[in-house]
């Protein structure tokens, strides 16, 4: 053999590779190769190339090794292609579906025949080991069968049955102890001192009174107490003048800031002795109470509502435009039968819309803008009412019925020309005649006010044959009631108390609701009283609508607020919603569903749920359960001005600023 190379007392021989070191005694050590471990030896002697150990790999992110070999040199991380080199790879590489990525190296692994077939037999549902028998016949280590015969028969020994001698030895060394005296028996106890010593105890600590309470800590001092506060914290001149005059018990607060150049400056503080002696006082004077913290869940003080999808039908969409006017639509009635809708509009025009189509049936010129249109309740009499200026008067459409409904309706309209009316002491309104241009459009007559102000509401009795008329501007005579059959009006009210805003009748009852500027007043108008009063607690009542079963009542306001009142529960509000960021122009129950509407100047119409029940005992239910938005378009300042439920359909129908009437169903 001859030496090729000599590196780091590394020898290399040319015939048979074998690698030899210098060893301690210095004669060469051969270098033996390293061990290769079968699969089933013991896994101790599995040394790892990185040994690292059981780590997450993500900690070697950021450097440029993985980690360290058994010599505590650094592994560096393989190369990693992208995925056109992964994919030719796997093309190239017949033996790719067999390799594993192995986290510890950073690299692909060919698998070997055993792991392969465990993988395999796991998929398969085996177990991974081949030679494992799940059927192999139970070893009973230990027996469940009680055993009859003793382990060892061996006879009881005498000694169990005599006294023991050991005891008898250890028995006489006590009692020569007592007789040597070396043991006393009943020895004396110590005898406590006479007279209790008043400070030995305060070392020890005492446990707290079960009724202790803490005294509350003081106030920490504020910016200004500072010796050199900023300059916004001190008082002018004026303020302190001020301060002086006030009252000691009327002072925020008992001292004036003060700024001092240095700490050293600082005089000694005038009433700490004071300010000590309150201190003593509220310890021993005040009172003190533990508050203890009422641990309730804040979801379970909110009402569980049910889902919304539970309680339709209601408006969802909009389904339908009704475009034709050319200004500010205010008023809008449906007709009882659900077929026919009229509209008033600030272009001086009064329309007549199909609801099914969209079709303009027909259309009124009228002198002045139109404030409100109201249709009858009754379905035998095809008339409506509508207010301008400070007249009202009442169209009969002839193109939607027949003649024999129209003369019916005329006859109704007009016959109380020829009735016999009392003479009134202050004559407050004048049946007047249309002219025969007038009578051929539908206008069967004109209700003439002797006040010159404008008429802003008309709204029918549940009978057809009575409906009011609302002047805000007009005093006393702001409220009149007129009875159609007859042509006769009547003043229910000397005096109104505040600006009226709006009046219903009570759908059931002979009542009267008369909306004022903060309140609204209920009237029996058989016993002619007052009967209750309820006080919604707004700013501005802007309109009203009573329950088809009269025992509810809701209130819109321009303050954005809508009240529901149960008058059968209080005068004030039983729930108060605020849902709307602008004013409420108009709210409006449905006469068969549990629904009710308000629309708003923000442009939205908000559906709600109200269910009214039977039992008197359980109180209405109210769910928010739609907004409708998207539908018109605010000008001026204003949305949606007025909405009205079908009488039958759970549709609602919606006017606005932006000319336009709108259906959602």
């Amino acid at each position: 053999m001859k030496i090729i190379k000599l590196y780091q007392n590394q020898i290399i021989f040319r015939e048979t590779k074998t690698h030899y070191v210098v060893g301690v005694n210095g004669k060469p050590r051969k270098i033996l190769p390293e061990i290769d471990p079968v699969y089933d030896s013991d896994s101790s002697t599995e040394n790892p190339i990185n040994s690292v150990g059981n780590i997450p790999m993500e900690w070697y992110d950021d450097y440029p090794h993985i980690g360290y070999d058994i010599d505590g040199k650094k592994i560096m991380k393989p190369a990693k292609g992208d995925e056109l080199d992964k994919f030719l790879e796997n093309m190239e590489d017949p033996d790719s579906w067999m390799s594993a990525k192995d986290n510890l190296l950073q690299q692909n692994v060919k698998l070997t025949d055993e792991e392969l077939e465990i993988i395999r037999r796991i998929q398969m549902g085996s177990f991974p080991e081949k030679d494992f028998d799940p059927y192999e016949p139970t070893i009973e280590w230990f027996t469940g069968k009680p055993e009859v015969m003793p382990l060892n028969a061996t006879p009881e020994p005498k000694r169990r049955f005599i006294p023991s001698k050991w005891e008898a030895k250890r028995i006489m060394k006590i009692v020569r102890a007592i007789r040597q005296g070396r043991i006393v028996l009943g020895k004396s106890q110590v005898q406590k001192p006479r007279f209790y010593n008043l400070w030995s105890e305060d070392d020890k600590s005492r446990e707290e009174h079960p009724m202790h309470i803490p005294a509350p800590k003081m106030k920490l001092p504020d910016h200004d107490e500072s010796y050199n506060p900023p300059a916004e914290y001190l008082l002018t001149d004026k303020e302190k003048e001020e301060w002086e005059e006030m009252d000691p018990d009327d002072r925020e607060k008992n001292y004036i800031p003060q700024k001092y150049s240095c700490l050293r400056n600082v005089p000694a503080y005038n009433r700490f002795i004071q300010e000590r002696f309150n201190r003593c006082l509220d310890l021993y004077l005040a009172p003190r109470i533990r508050k203890n913290k009422l641990n309730i869940d804040p979801e379970s003080l909110i009402p569980k509502l049910p889902n919304p999808k539970d309680l339709q039908p209601f408006p969802t969409s909009l389904t339908l435009s009704y475009d034709g006017h050319t200004d500010r639509v205010r008023c809008i009635s449906i007709d009882p039968t659900g077929l026919w809708l009229i509209s008033g509009s600030d272009d001086k025009t009064i329309r007549l819309w199909e609801i099914i189509t969209g079709r303009c049936v027909k259309t009124w010129e009228i002198e002045d803008i139109v404030y409100s249109v109201a249709w009858c309740p009754i379905r035998e009499v095809c008339a409506f009412i509508f207010s301008c200026s400070n007249k009202v008067g009442v169209i009969l459409p002839t193109d939607i019925c027949d003649d024999e409904v129209a003369l019916s309706t005329s006859q109704y309209v007009t016959n109380g020309f020829n009735s016999k009316r009392n003479d009134e002491k202050v004559k407050l309104v004048e049946w007047m005649k249309p002219s025969d241009e007038q009578n051929k459009n539908g206008i069967l007559l004109f209700i003439q006010h002797t006040h010159d102000k404008t008429i802003k509401q008309v709204t029918w009795h549940r009978k057809g044959d009575y409906f009011s008329s609302i002047a805000p501007d007009a005093g006393n005579q702001g409220i009149l009631i007129h009875q159609l059959t007859k042509h006769q009006t009547q003043q229910p009210f000397r005096k109104t108390r505040g600006i009226i805003q709006c009046v219903r009748f009570h759908p059931i009852k002979p009542l009267f609701f008369v909306a004022t500027q903060r309140y609204v007043r209920v009237y029996n108008l058989m016993k002619q009283e007052l009967t209750k009063t309820l006080q919604p607690g707004v700013k501005w009542i802007s309109s009203l609508d009573v329950h088809p079963m009269g025992d509810n009542v809701i209130v819109g306001s321009y303050d954005k607020k809508l009240c529901w009142f149960d008058l059968d529960l209080s005068q004030r509000p039983y729930r108060t919603l605020y849902y709307h960021s602008k004013a409420i122009r108009n709210v409006v129950y449905h006469k068969r569903l549990p629904l009710f509407a308000s629309c708003s100047d923000d442009g939205s119409i908000q559906i709600f749920h109200g269910m009214v029940y039977n039992d008197l005992l359980q109180n209405p239910l109210i769910v928010p359960v739609k907004i409708l938005k998207a539908g018109h378009q605010i000008v001026d300042s204003l949305g949606v001005l007025n909405c009205e439920f079908h009488p039958i359909q759970p549709w609602i129908i919606s006017s606005g600023a932006d000319h336009t009437i709108k259906l959602w169903t």
